[in-house]
């Protein structure tokens, strides 16, 4: 098994989408400097990523709507039958300098990523996961796919089947967009209960391809380690593609202010080392997470746990500092308890498992059975 593949790029340190936006955080760059501060982050690890051409984005976005995102950002505004028509210059996908460079720049680190990955490596890119974004318009802060896009290189490099899993709070509607119905494309999407963008039911199969589990307010680890164990991992394996991609949004933790779901981040870890071991080629993703703190965090292990790294107890001075650097305005800002800045696991969350998620698991289950046969 290769070493993994850190892809980042200075482009996402001091761009944001606006001083109101939730995405007016640093998040990407914490995690470089958090891991480099640990040692985890060699410069044989890291790969600057490329910035994707108008081209490459066309593989699944319209020409128009490329040409309309670098028009925007070369004169800082939009018409009103733009925004209109491709959703741009709107509160969630608002005009800022790196409109156009910024996202092609994830969808670049997730293209390299899927080649990294068709060789037979691991590859991670925290910049992508903008899982929302469709074909002809910019949704839910999403510009481009760079997950669609890399599914489809990847497929394109002969991987055939690909399984797509999801475990942002919020469902992975322009994915499911681009691939429901493809029997090539596994996607299995645990995502908030009635939260944006209101899609995902658990009855939505996507015509035979999709497993969506929706999870009720205050969701916790054990409820989501029944969905781990009995439903999401076993229709992977079921599956049996040749290569896995993983969104790991980080906003399904209790303190992140988009979602109302308590998982602590043990089980995005858990999730990244049980996918790793079914599959030699795994690409993960970021995606939401509007903590600056549980962001920093969760992606930071992330990278640990691809990488074989023992997550301290306590961390040492140089990445403490690093946290303790970090600001934010909304009132969880303001007096941030100590563990988020001097470890980086979650004390876990266990819980009872309710009835009704038992019985969404159980269903997915059984599907699950029906597939393998």
């Amino acid at each position: 098994m290769t070493d993994p593949v850190f892809i980042g790029s200075e482009i996402y340190r001091g761009s944001t989408y606006g001083r109101v936006h939730p995405l007016a955080i640093p998040r990407v760059p914490t995690v470089i400097d958090l891991s480099r501060a640990l040692g985890w982050l060699p410069n044989s690890a890291y790969r600057t990523s490329p910035r994707a051409k108008a081209a490459a984005l066309q593989a699944f976005h319209t020409p128009r709507y490329v040409a309309a995102l670098q028009a925007a950002e070369d004169s800082q505004q939009v018409s009103e039958a733009t925004r209109t028509r491709h959703g741009l210059g709107t509160l969630s996908n608002p005009v800022f300098p790196e409109m156009f460079r910024r996202p092609a720049t994830a969808v670049g680190g997730s293209l390299l990523a899927a080649e990294i990955v068709a060789g037979g490596g691991v590859a991670y890119n925290p910049g992508g996961g903008t899982h929302h974004g469709l074909a002809d318009r910019a949704n839910g802060f999403c510009y481009f796919n760079d997950p669609v896009l890399a599914i489809l290189a990847l497929r394109g490099s002969g991987m055939g089947r690909v399984a797509y899993v999801d475990i942002d709070a919020h469902h992975c509607d322009g994915v499911e967009a681009a691939f429901a119905g493809d029997p090539d494309v596994l996607l299995f999407s645990t995502h908030e209960a009635r939260r944006w963008p209101f899609t995902g039911a658990v009855t939505d199969d996507g015509g035979g391809n999709c497993f969506n589990l929706p999870m009720p307010r205050a969701a916790n680890d054990s409820e989501f380690t029944l969905a781990l164990q009995e439903a999401l991992l076993p229709a992977v394996a079921a599956f049996q593609p040749k290569a896995i991609v993983l969104q790991c949004g980080a906003d399904a933790v209790a303190e992140d202010p988009l979602s109302r779901l308590t998982v602590s981040n043990n089980l995005h870890w858990e999730t990244v080392a049980a996918l790793r071991a079914m599959c030699p080629r795994l690409l993960v993703l970021g995606g939401g997470g509007y903590n600056p703190w549980s962001v920093a965090r969760l992606w930071t292990g992330v990278w640990a746990t691809l990488s074989g790294q023992t997550i301290p107890d306590h961390l040492p001075p140089e990445a403490e500092a690093i946290l303790r650097a970090l600001t934010w305005t909304r009132s969880a800002g303001r007096n941030p308890p100590v563990h988020w800045f001097t470890t980086l696991r979650d004390a876990a969350n266990t819980g009872p498992i309710r009835e009704d998620v038992r019985a969404a698991v159980q269903n997915l289950a059984a599907r699950v059975t029906a597939m393998s046969l």
